[in-house]
């Protein structure tokens, strides 16, 4: 007894697997219910299925998260303390999922979604690869809730695109779609789409500049005359944007010459 508990204690101190798991479980319940259903059948020969191991997870869940049954969870998955996946939610591979999170039926998650503590995520949300959903962040998924009226029926769709990020305690209102690589600021009240690139902050948010896809804000205003363009890099990677009008784009035709030493600039270009 001594050992199994030093055991135990080493287990929770390094985050290893101990020696009789949550399969190791199931592998003994599978026995005890088939002895059971044995017995009341008069000795009824019950087959047990063999191919526990071939169902091994293949991602980390604390022990104190619940998954529901029909949750699809991917490859290096991490669902931390005090979560609850519920059926036919859909988590991507590489995904972390920080404390005291709830996925509602029917949310999608790409891969390497990261989702810090706090965060509830309603039927209706979708996140493509490589979001980041800060702390306490509150996504809705009806506009005009009320207690004694139901609504499930009138659930609308909140669309977050590749790469985009969102700040700690930040709102979003349902029926939206954050454009990829935006960047929402801290307590954000977003009450209607988001272009791409886009930083906005307040309540209501406001677009107040533009942001690069390794989240560093460029030297661009908000937007040009419509004959021209303006082009700046980002300082961390050294990748070129267009701004034409008001929406931003990558620049794919300009190298990358210098990267480490840029600083965020401008082009002008008369068309």
């Amino acid at each position: 007894m001594k050992n199994e508990c030093l055991h135990f204690l080493n287990c929770c101190q390094k985050r290893q697997r101990p020696k009789t798991d949550g399969v190791e479980g199931i592998r003994v319940l599978k026995v005890l219910e088939s002895a059971q259903s044995s017995l009341s059948k008069d000795g009824v020969a019950i087959s047990i299925e063999t191919s526990i191991e071939a169902s091994q997870p293949s991602y980390f869940c604390h022990p104190s998260a619940i998954i529901d049954k029909g949750a699809s969870i991917g490859n290096g998955v991490k669902i931390w303390h005090f979560c609850h996946i519920m059926e036919n939610a859909k988590i991507g591979p590489q995904c972390n999922i920080g404390q005291n999170v709830v996925i509602s039926p029917g949310v999608i998650l790409g891969n390497n979604v990261k989702i810090q503590n706090n965060v509830s995520l309603y039927t209706g949300v979708i996140c493509e690869d490589h979001v980041f959903i800060g702390p306490s962040v509150v996504f809705t998924n009806v506009i005009n809730p009320r207690s004694e009226i139901n609504r499930r029926h009138d659930y609308q769709t909140t669309l977050v695109r590749r790469g985009a990020t969102i700040g700690a305690n930040a709102t979003i209102i349902c029926g939206i779609e954050l454009g990829e690589y935006c960047f929402i600021g801290a307590g954000a009240v977003v009450t209607k789409a988001v272009k791409p690139y886009a930083l906005v902050v307040g309540n209501p948010a406001g677009h107040v500049g533009w942001m690069s896809r390794c989240g560093e804000r460029l030297d661009l205003p908000l937007e040009t005359s419509e004959n021209e363009k303006l082009i700046a890099r980002c300082p961390s990677s050294g990748e070129a944007y267009m701004l034409k009008g008001n929406n931003l784009s990558r620049d794919l035709s300009i190298t990358h010459e210098g990267r480490s030493t840029l600083c965020s600039t401008q082009l002008q270009i008369n068309l």
